[in-house]
């Protein structure tokens, strides 16, 4: 859950300046330094997608890469992802099995791995991990890189920033004063920026965006994936909602949008979950995000489930970034 100084100015936001300062004045040297070529950039023998942000916490970037995979399949390409693998037991490189052990791998590049259906490698060097890629998998012919913005190392042809509408830039100051990764400009060298409904915040770029949407209807039982539920049969009893990602608002608000009776159970980004943070007694209907049901499966009770969310995208979208990646003639 993002730090409530990040969206106004307090005591703390004053007291945390001298860092901020350090902060952009280091990100910014070495951002220069890899701009001028003194620090060298791995460059892949296929197009390099980038999906970032240039603020810390959720802005939709697993639902975004989910879609555009899908698109890129659409097109006729074999796409691979490339992904961090926060808390990963090992800094990699590492294929990311379909029911690997979160713990090991990270929650994010399980749940990738799971919904995706392309191959998925984890590592603190994206390059190496792309490399890893290709050799284990000579059919891809583009790489998408999760939440890679500012892994500089690895060469891009396209980056696509994302930008969470209902908290814009915070209170535009650097990290740890506010949410800032990079200054709001570094949007100017984007290839695109897509904004995440809805968009309630003063966002503060004038350049071109593009809305995306992420809708979920269906709920999936934890135990069986097979098994779905609506909204509708969980109304009149109480759901226990559980989010353990950088912003759990927008879960709980649409929880409640679908008529449901919501006890909130916000938890810190990426937490490791066990069975005594869940234990809300043995006939509990319990509602969760994606995110968290790859590290509860292994514990879940019978009336577990979470809430797949897919991206929906303006038609042609999908095309532009093909043809930007230079895989399709440009228009």
């Amino acid at each position: 859950m993002s730090p409530g100084h990040w969206q106004r100015v307090t005591g703390l936001t004053v007291a945390l300046l001298p860092a901020a300062a350090i902060f952009a004045l280091v990100s910014g040297l070495r951002r220069m330094l890899f701009s001028i070529g003194v620090l060298a950039r791995n460059r892949m023998p296929v197009p390099v997608i980038v999906v970032g942000n240039i603020t810390a916490g959720g802005t939709g970037k697993t639902p975004f890469v989910l879609w555009l995979v899908d698109r890129l399949k659409e097109e006729g390409l074999h796409p691979g992802i490339v992904t961090r693998g926060y808390r990963a037991a090992d800094a990699g490189p590492a294929a990311v099995g379909f029911d690997e052990d979160p713990a090991r791998a990270g929650d994010e590049p399980v749940l990738l791995a799971r919904r995706s259906g392309v191959p998925v490698w984890r590592g603190v060097d994206r390059g190496r991990a792309a490399r890893a890629l290709l050799a284990a998998h000579r059919e891809c012919d583009v790489i998408v890189s999760d939440d890679g913005l500012q892994h500089y190392r690895l060469a891009r042809d396209v980056e696509i920033a994302l930008i969470d509408g209902a908290r814009g830039f915070g209170n535009g100051l650097p990290l740890p004063a506010g949410p800032l990764r990079e200054p709001v400009s570094r949007l100017g060298r984007c290839d695109f920026v897509v904004v995440k409904a809805p968009r309630t915040a003063v966002i503060g770029w004038s350049g071109e965006t593009i809305d995306m949407q992420l809708v979920g209807t269906l709920f999936t039982n934890l135990l069986d994936r097979a098994e779905h539920r609506s909204a509708q049969e969980m109304i009149g009893r109480e759901v226990h909602a559980v989010a353990g990602i950088g912003e759990p608002r927008p879960f709980f608000d649409a929880l409640r949008t679908m008529g449901l009776t919501v006890v909130e159970h916000p938890f810190p980004d990426h937490h490791r979950f066990v069975a005594t943070d869940l234990a809300f007694g043995t006939d509990a209907l319990v509602v969760m995000t994606e995110k968290d049901a790859v590290k509860c499966r292994a514990f879940a009770s019978r009336d577990w489930w979470t809430l797949p969310v897919d991206a929906q995208l303006p038609a042609g979208f999908a095309a532009r970034i093909v043809s930007a990646s230079g895989k399709l003639p440009k228009p």
